[in-house]
């Protein structure tokens, strides 16, 4: 049976860390025309969540445009929720924004009332996370503190111990994403994320072992208590995602679904 998490996390009427795990497409358009049309193609495969990652936007240091996209997407995609992502180019962004830029960014998309949650870095700053926390607080939206490694899998206790520093940073979902060497590392990915899910880790999580390697954790990753998966709908935003369809042809025989 899958785990649930002790907090839940509900956006639009999706549950976060209930009985399945969610499916999350990613928008990774690189112009305006190119985000809509995606937001179109991929509201057509009914995923629970949409995420905008607008570090691949051409114009995502241009905060009116972002805004003026945001607006067009959240009519387009109507009561999906959103998850909008302005990766840094250290852990797998598409390009570099200035620190500025990125938290002016995520302030106004929160203002907004168009995103449901945000992701940012657990290597920002404390002052930095501090003030999307605040923000989040006054607009509603729920925060993902995320941690990526595209290099390697660190250890059991250090996937373990950045779980728990996203939940005391303030996180509403803790996550983690990292690269497998081998199949030992996947059961690292899953095992820490079994013990934080059973030990002290009270919201819910999103874990991931990346490649061809990792692709068993994005279908069995909710068994050891992930609540959220990527797939890829149009085009992919990490290595390792499987197809929207097969994800859920799989995911269903191990859910229930």
């Amino acid at each position: 049976m899958r785990q649930q998490s002790e907090l839940q996390v509900t956006v639009r009427g999706a549950v976060i860390g209930g009985p399945r795990p969610l499916i999350c497409l990613p928008l990774v358009g690189y112009t305006r025309a190119k985000v809509l049309q995606e937001a179109e193609e991929l509201a057509a495969l009914e995923p629970d969540l949409l995420e905008w990652r607008i570090d691949a936007y051409d114009k995502a240091e241009f905060k009116e445009d972002c805004l003026s996209v945001l607006k067009a997407l959240r009519k387009i995609i109507n009561d999906i929720p959103l998850i909008f992502t302005c990766r840094i180019a250290e852990e797998g962004g598409f390009k570099k924004i200035s620190r500025e830029k990125r938290l002016d960014l995520i302030i106004a998309v929160m203002e907004s009332g168009d995103v449901d949650l945000v992701d940012t870095e657990l290597s920002n700053d404390t002052a930095f996370i501090a003030s999307v926390r605040e923000q989040a607080k006054l607009s509603g939206v729920k925060i993902i503190l995320s941690y990526h490694n595209f290099t390697e899998t660190p250890s059991e206790p250090f996937i373990y111990a950045k779980l728990v520093e996203a939940q005391t940073a303030g996180a509403d979902i803790s996550k983690v994403a990292v690269m497998p060497k081998d199949h030992g590392d996947v059961l690292t990915l899953l095992s820490a994320t079994n013990k934080a899910r059973n030990e002290i880790v009270k919201g819910p999580m999103v874990t991931m072992s990346m490649g061809p390697e990792g692709a068993v954790s994005r279908l069995a990753g909710g068994l050891f208590g992930s609540d959220i998966t990527f797939a890829i709908g149009m085009q992919s935003s990490a290595p390792g995602q499987i197809p929207i369809t097969e994800l859920k042809s799989g995911m269903a025989s191990f859910y229930n679904t």
